[in-house]
């Protein structure tokens, strides 16, 4: 393999491993941002629920 090809192998191997990092970051803060509105959402279903329970 010429020296070109090696580079340009290497290039798209650090590439990928950019794009593997930031997708990982991604679900990260999508999972984070889930987890907060399903507590929230929870929170409300439970306000609106305590008047019942509480009878």
């Amino acid at each position: 393999m010429n020296e070109p090809e090696q580079t340009e192998k290497e290039r798209n191997r650090e590439i990928a491993q950019n794009e593997r990092e930031r997708a990982a970051d991604s679900a990260v803060r999508l999972s984070s941002w889930a987890i907060g509105v399903a507590v929230i959402l929870g929170l409300i279903a439970l306000g609106f629920a305590w008047p019942w329970l509480r009878r």
